[in-house]
C-alpha cells in the first residue's frame, strides 16, 4: 500500500470532523465538520470523497486513558467497516486518544475538524514505522 493522499474522519454521534492530507507534506487541513448522524452521514462522506479523491481512509478510534475500548470505540471502529465496504478504499484505524482535549487546547474554533487533521497528522508520522497496514 503506497497511498498519498487521505481523508481523515474524527466520527462523533452527531458530529464528524474532516481533514484530508497529503504524505508529502505531512500535515493536514481541517475541511468543514459534517453535521449529521447515522447513515445520513454517508451522503456528505461520498461528497468529500468525490472532490478529494483521497488514495486511502483514516478513521480516529477512541479509547478509555488505560486503552481499553468502550461504546464509541465500537461505533468508531463499525464507521470504519462501513466506510470500506461502501467506498471499496483502504481504512487505517488511529487511536485517537485525547485529540479533541489537544484540539481544544490549541484553540481550535471547530474541535471537531481540528481533532481530524490531529489523527491525520498521527496516521502519516506512522507510515514510516514498520508493520502499518490498513486494517
Amino acid at each position: 500500500m503506497d497511498a498519498q493522499t487521505f481523508l481523515a474522519f474524527d466520527m462523533g454521534l452527531k458530529r464528524t470532523g474532516v481533514a484530508y492530507g497529503t504524505r508529502m507534506l505531512g500535515t493536514a487541513r481541517p475541511l468543514p465538520t459534517i453535521h449529521a448522524e447515522g447513515n445520513a452521514r454517508f451522503a456528505s462522506v461520498e461528497k468529500y470523497l468525490a472532490e478529494w479523491q483521497p488514495d486511502a481512509i483514516v478513521v480516529g478510534v477512541p479509547y478509555h486513558p488505560d486503552g481499553a475500548p468502550h461504546e464509541n470505540t465500537a461505533r468508531a471502529q463499525r464507521f470504519a467497516r462501513q466506510l470500506r465496504g461502501r467506498f471499496g478504499l483502504p481504512v487505517f484505524e488511529v487511536d485517537e486518544r485525547y485529540s479533541t482535549t489537544e484540539a481544544l487546547a490549541q484553540g481550535a474554533s471547530d474541535a471537531d475538524a481540528a481533532s481530524a487533521c490531529i489523527i491525520l497528522e498521527q496516521h502519516l508520522r506512522s507510515l514510516d514505522t514498520p508493520g502499518t497496514a490498513p486494517s
